[in-house]
C-alpha cells in the first residue's frame, strides 16, 4: 500500500464510521463533507471517489493487519500457539478500530465493482499468507490433524472466525470480541488438533 497522509487517514476513518452507522448507500461524499466539517471539494482534494475511499479503507486494513502478522511470524512459538496470535491480533485490531469491520463485512461492496472486490480478496490473500505457513508446519509437527488437507483446515478456521466477527458487528459490538474469539480459537483447536 502506498503510504496515506494523516488527512487521508482522517478520511478513511470517517468513511468507516459512516459505514457502520449507515450501510454502503449512506456512505457518500456528501455525508462524509458534512460529517467532517469539510466542503465536499476538501475530500476531492484526496480521494478522486467513494470509491478511491473504500479502496484506500480496505488497503489500510490489510496493510495494518500484515505488519502485525510478520511481527508474530518473528516470534519463535508452537503452531498452535502461533495461531492463537495471529488471531489474537486480529481480534485487538478490530476491538481497537471497531468501524473497520463494516468495511470487511458489508455486503454491498461485493455489488459496487471489481476493484474493491479485489482489495476485499487481498485481505484474505494477507491472512492465508500467514495461516498457511502455521498450519503446515502444525500438520507436519502432528499438531494438527492430517485427516483434513491444509486448505480445509484454513476454511473451517477462517470462516468460524469471520461468523463471529459478523456476530460482533450485527450485536453492534455489545460482547468482547477479544474475549469471544479466544474462546473460538480454543473450540477449533479442540477440533482441529491430532487426537
Amino acid at each position: 500500500m502506498k503510504d496515506i497522509s494523516e488527512r487521508q487517514l482522517e478520511i478513511i476513518e470517517a468513511a468507516s464510521k459512516l459505514l457502520t452507522n449507515l450501510g454502503v448507500s449512506g456512505l457518500t461524499i456528501k455525508n462524509l463533507a458534512k460529517k467532517m466539517n469539510f466542503s465536499e471539494s476538501a475530500i476531492y482534494r484526496h480521494f478522486k471517489s467513494k470509491e478511491d475511499i473504500i479502496v484506500a479503507m480496505l488497503e489500510y486494513i490489510a496493510s495494518s493487519l500484515d505488519k502485525r502478522y510478520q511481527n508474530n511470524d518473528a516470534i519463535n512459538l508452537s503452531p498452535d500457539d502461533k495461531l492463537i496470535l495471529n488471531f489474537e491480533t486480529q481480534f485487538s485490531f478490530f476491538n481497537e478500530k471497531p468501524h473497520f469491520v463494516a468495511a470487511v463485512f458489508t455486503e454491498g461492496f461485493m455489488e459496487e465493482n471489481n476493484r474493491i472486490n479485489e482489495t476485499i480478496l487481498k485481505i484474505m490473500r494477507v491472512k492465508m499468507s500467514h495461516l498457511l505457513p502455521i498450519f503446515k508446519e502444525g500438520q507436519d509437527k502432528k499438531v494438527f490433524t492430517n485427516e483434513l488437507s491444509t486448505e480445509e483446515l484454513i476454511h473451517i478456521v477462517m470462516g468460524t472466525v469471520r461468523l463471529q466477527m459478523f456476530k460482533w458487528r450485527v450485536s453492534k459490538f455489545e460482547f468482547d470480541i477479544v474475549e469471544s474469539g479466544n474462546k473460538i480459537i480454543q473450540s477449533l483447536l479442540l477440533l482441529i488438533k491430532s487426537k
